[in-house]
Order: C-alpha cells, then structure tokens, then sequence
C-alpha cells in the first residue's frame, strides 16, 4: 500500500475570491489553498463541513478504508477510474483518493 500527501482541506462558511464549483459534488474549492465551501445537496455528510482534513492519493483505496477507526464518507465514484473516501484514523480526518487512470 502506498499513499503519497495531496493537500489540506479546510472547510469555509463564506466563498472566496477564484473559488471553483464543482457541480456534480455541489462544493467550492480553491485550487491554492484548498478551502472547501460545500452547498445545500453535497453529498458529504455535515461533520466534513466542519472538520479540517488531510488528502492522500492511495493505490488500494478499499484496503485503507478498512485499517481506519470509522468511515465518515463512504467510498463514492469522483469521475471515470477515480474514487474517494473519508475515514477516521487517530482522531484526524483523512481524505482517501484513488485513481485508477
């Protein structure tokens, strides 16, 4: 299993300036400091609104979600060959994202 560091996730209650909305997943995203300003439909559950987290892309995204204390967001299609999760391992949010391509 090899996981390699993406960025920090930071949730935001106000849209900034040059933010990029990402229609199918309903959020905002700012392509440098990665602030994430998620809209009514998202389909990320309420606790990602409010919690920091730490993206990895991973090679076996099953195999990480089942060594994590809890799942938060099931794994979930993000466009052809890529899928992500959220997970819960030591207390910190973990963004898992594989992509197959």
């Amino acid at each position: 299993m090899t996981a390699t560091y993406m960025h920090i996730g930071i949730p935001i209650t106000e849209k900034k300036p040059n933010m990029i909305y990402n229609e199918a997943m309903k959020f905002w995203v700012s392509n440098v400091d990665e602030y994430l300003k998620f809209e009514e439909g998202t389909p990320f559950p309420e606790e990602l609104h409010r919690r920091w987290h730490v993206a990895y892309a991973v090679d076996e995204l099953d195999r990480y979600v089942d060594h994590a204390d809890r799942v938060i967001c099931d794994p979930m299609d993000a466009g052809p060959g890529v899928r992500l999760a959220f997970v819960e391992k030591d207390g910190a949010v973990i963004e898992l994202y594989e992509d197959k391509n």
